[in-house]
């Protein structure tokens, strides 16, 4: 059996070893969360701001100043803005500082007024321009208190309420409207169309609306009217007569109504007028001899007629069902009496057979 034997090692190489368990042993040590001799990132505030850029890392006793955002101001004039970092590694206390600036004030204009959306002029409000009636608005009707260089002021400049004037209205051919000499019409007023005399057998008629009103800056209520010759045919239903719009013409807006004679009945509408293409509207309604449609209705006077038959005939069915009840029970009645009599007479015959036989 052989052994072997290592030489002795040199002192330094011990202490290399020994330094390099040490580092082994060490290591874990630094994987272990440490505390830092650095604050961590300041805090954010809403209405104020670092001056100039931060530091990757501040030290107890470092400092940040601070200063109001835009559209800010300070709430204590000459109050100082610092954060500390202490030496427990913590901000110092410091709290919100600033308040929103005032845009000057608005005041309302000539024949209008100003309203405020929040009711207050500070930074980020609103201005909402109206005019009273009969004016309209020139200009911006909202204006926003904004950010302008290092102070707030309103982003329009404020509009001014004009009166509402209209030109005269469009002329029409063979037809007028009235004050018609005037260059310039107000607010509210209104003018008045009418067709003129006709030179020829048949007279013109107004279509569409015969008042105009100023409503807007040169705006008016419709459009103006047209003068022109709407004539209808007579018209003449077969089977019926006219009862009611009987003339010897029948221009525009002419109302003509219908009935059928005796024994036709109404198919379509009884009432037409006579409409903007000279035709009659609806179509003239037709009197055919028979039934009537399922889908006319009957005139007023005929529902009611046929409604009070339905009644009559209703009562009489009832007074013909108690009259059979009651001849029902007399016959019924009258049966039982004779059959009781029948009875009666049938015992007396036996008792006279069987006396005899005795």
């Amino acid at each position: 059996m052989r052994a072997s034997c290592a030489a002795p090692r040199s002192p330094e190489s011990l202490a290399s070893s020994g330094r390099f368990v040490g580092v082994l042993l060490l290591a874990p040590l630094l994987l272990l969360p440490s505390s830092s001799d650095a604050c961590g990132e300041p805090p954010r505030f809403v209405t104020m701001k670092p001056q100039g850029a931060l530091e990757p890392s501040y030290s107890p006793g470092d400092q940040i100043l601070y200063e109001c955002r835009l559209g800010f101001q300070l709430i204590t004039p000459g109050q100082d803005l610092i954060l500390v970092c202490q030496n427990d590694n913590t901000w110092s206390s410091l709290q919100e500082a600033c308040k929103r600036r005032r845009c000057p004030s608005l005041g309302d204009p000539i024949n209008g007024q100003v309203i405020f959306v929040n009711g207050s002029i500070e930074f980020g409000s609103q201005a909402h321009y109206v005019c009273n009636k009969g004016y309209y608005l020139v200009g911006a009707s909202i204006s926003h208190c904004d950010i302008s260089g290092n102070t707030v002021d309103w982003s329009d400049n404020p509009p001014t309420c004009e009166k509402i004037l209209c030109k005269p209205p469009e002329e029409i051919q063979n037809g007028k409207y009235t004050n018609s000499h005037k260059e310039v019409f107000e607010y509210n007023e209104v003018v008045t169309y009418s067709c003129n005399p006709s030179n020829g057998p048949d007279e013109y008629s107004l279509i569409g609306e015969s008042k105009l009103t100023c409503i807007g800056n040169d705006e008016w209520s419709s459009q103006p009217p047209q003068c022109k010759v709407v004539k209808c045919v007579y018209p003449v239903v077969e089977h019926g007569v006219i009862t009611s719009g009987f003339g010897p013409k029948y221009y525009y807006k002419a109302t003509v109504v219908f009935k059928c004679n005796e024994g036709f009945n109404l198919h379509g509408d009884n009432t037409v007028v006579c409409g903007v293409n000279s035709t009659w509207e609806p179509e003239l309604p037709k009197c055919i001899k028979g039934h009537p449609s399922p889908t006319d209705a009957s005139p007023p006077n005929d529902a009611a007629g046929l409604g009070v038959h339905f009644i009559l005939i209703i009562v009489a069915a009832v007074l013909i069902g108690i009259g059979l009840l009651f001849l029902l029970y007399f016959c019924l009645c009258r049966r039982s009496k004779k059959g009781t009599y029948l009875t009666g007479e049938s015992h007396r015959q036996e008792s006279l057979f069987l006396s005899e036989k005795r």
